[in-house]
């Protein structure tokens, strides 16, 4: 007899950004606790077929899978939350459902029919999900479905909710994260928003199970039955999601209001005990953690407009947190725009002097890029802990060229196809394919294995002599300079096997300076901190 799966659809009302991503997490990590087999999907509405194209200022960042997706950053979250490796199945956009029902439909795979928005948009929608909860082999699993109900790019999606609840009813609840504003010249948190939310996931043929009410203060008992009464739930179906101090602190805030028992109840799911101790534990190390050490992040989507982003760089500073509260410190980070740092008359100091450690993360294009080096030499002769990610590793070979083997016209061919130096250059598959203007999908992207040279540092930090990290990018550092930059001592300590691709670079002296071609970040759990970044905020906190 098949394994019964259930599915759990969160959508979201009045505006996007309200934290849907986090509230799928951590309504998983309760299931989790409860003993549950639980997956999480995403579904993003724009017709991009993945994340890889979007600008990060617009979208935030692009979180890779281990089998080489370039996926929302809520994907970063239930990895973080759940503890599990994700993979492309478990993600799909408006763009990516179209492109395979098409591709299906011109070789004859719908057998000649009429293919139809509806029935066979939706259909392809259930037959993704059904996919990633068998290869998953899930007994809950979560379907976060982007933006706003009332929104004309997620009625396909909402339909593929409505017809699987139609051919499983007992097997499907749908969750609304709505959004509750206190306005400040009145003073009173108000449900009506939310009430039109409803009335508008009803006008597609759906009804919540639950709403989880976010807002700037908890949700008291008299706005929890006037939304009960107008949105046909139970008061004990209204879960109050006030802002919280870390999102770490979200699961236990709905273990308080109830939610995973209500959940389990109404999927009839078996009752099983109840383990959150480790979340307590999180909890309890992040307010210990009253100590602080300075992390100056230098990117160049820190900014839009007259507002700080630090979504571009979300796995980043989830990483950061991890470790600084592994060796119970408080992460203090600073955002500094890498195109400041270029203006005339910038005094480095001014703007670098009070952090403890210097991070540059991954990147691309001539935007910043001279700002990004000026902090990264600052970090080597200052004696500054330094890690670079990506295009961190690349702009400190750059940098290492220049300043100290004295190529002063070294760069990568990214910014300067003719550089006399090209110590970065572009991988020699990406060639043909960077002719064909073939962008979308088509990097070094996922998993791969990396060898560690035995006596270096990141050797030490792993400790291991062969890991595997996840990739984005399209360029590397040249083979024919790596003697060089070595026997000045930068020292190349993380291999390909094949010996070809420089993974790590670092230098044996300075008090922690490494850089990775991959993205470590990508790995960072709130239960088990990187390494590389365990060193890192180890060697900041003991940095003054």
């Amino acid at each position: 007899m098949p394994k019964r799966r259930t599915y759990l659809f969160i959508v979201g009302g009045v505006m996007s950004g309200v934290g849907k991503g986090v509230a799928s997490a951590s309504l998983g990590a309760l299931l989790q606790c409860r003993g549950q087999r639980v997956t999480a999907v995403k579904i993003d509405p724009y017709i991009n077929v993945d994340a890889g194209t979007m600008n990060p200022v617009e979208h935030g960042e692009v979180f890779v899978t281990y089998d080489g997706d370039e996926t929302d950053q809520d994907i970063g979250n239930y990895e973080r939350f759940l503890d599990v490796d994700i993979g492309k199945v478990n993600y799909m956009t408006t763009g990516r459902v179209y492109l395979s029902v098409i591709e299906r439909e011109r070789a004859l795979g719908y057998g000649g029919k009429t293919v139809e928005v509806v029935p066979h948009v939706p259909l392809e929608v259930i037959g993704r999900i059904r996919e990633a909860a068998e290869r998953a082999d899930a007994d809950v699993t979560i379907v976060e479905i982007g933006g706003t109900v009332g929104e004309y790019q997620n009625v396909l999606f909402l339909e593929a909710a409505r017809m699987l609840r139609q051919q499983q009813p007992a097997d499907v609840l749908i969750g609304l994260v709505s959004y509750l504003p206190i306005p400040s010249a009145i003073g009173e948190m108000k449900s009506k928003p939310t009430q039109f939310a409803v009335r508008a996931i009803n006008a597609v043929g759906l009804q919540p199970d639950f709403i989880i009410g976010r807002s700037s203060k908890p949700i008291d008992q008299p706005r929890k039955e006037k939304l009960a009464a107008h949105c046909g739930v139970l008061p004990e179906d209204v879960i109050s999601a006030p802002d919280a101090a870390s999102i770490y602190d979200v699961p236990l805030w709905f273990e308080q209001e109830g939610l995973g028992d209500r959940v389990i109840k109404k999927l009839r799911l078996k009752a099983k005990p109840l383990h959150k101790e480790k979340w307590e534990g999180l909890v309890l190390k992040r307010k210990k953690a009253v100590q602080p050490v300075k992390i100056g992040i230098v990117g160049k989507y820190v900014s839009t407009g007259d507002f700080v982003l630090s979504d571009a760089y979300l796995s980043v500073l989830e990483a950061v947190k991890h470790a600084a509260w592994a060796i119970e410190r408080d992460p203090q980070i600073t955002w500094i725009n890498a195109e400041e740092l270029e203006k005339p008359g910038v005094r480095l100091t001014a703007v670098l002097g009070e952090v403890e450690g210097i991070l540059v993360p991954g990147g691309f294009g001539t935007r910043g890029v001279e700002g990004k080096m000026k902090a990264i030499r600052y970090a080597r002769e200052k004696k500054i802990p330094y890690l670079g990610l990506c295009y961190g590793l690349q702009l400190a070979t750059v940098e290492f060229a220049r300043n100290v083997l004295g190529l002063r016209d070294a760069h990568t061919t990214e910014i300067d196809p003719g550089t006399k130096h090209p110590v970065i250059h572009l991988m020699n598959e990406q060639e043909e394919r960077m002719k064909n203007a073939a962008y979308g999908g088509t990097m070094r992207l996922g998993s791969y294995p990396c060898l560690l040279a035995k006596g270096s540092k990141a050797r030490a930090l792993y400790g291991a002599d062969e890991i595997r990290e996840r990739h984005r990018h399209r360029y590397e550092c040249n083979p024919a300079y790596r003697a060089a930059l070595e026997e000045r001592g930068l020292i190349a300590s993380g291999l390909s096997p094949d010996g070809t691709l420089v993974e790590v670079i670092e230098l044996a002296d300075h008090p922690f300076f490494l850089a990775a071609q991959f993205h470590p970040e990508y790995l960072s759990r709130p239960f088990r901190p990187h390494p590389l970044f365990l060193g890192f905020l180890k060697a900041a906190a003991t940095n003054r």
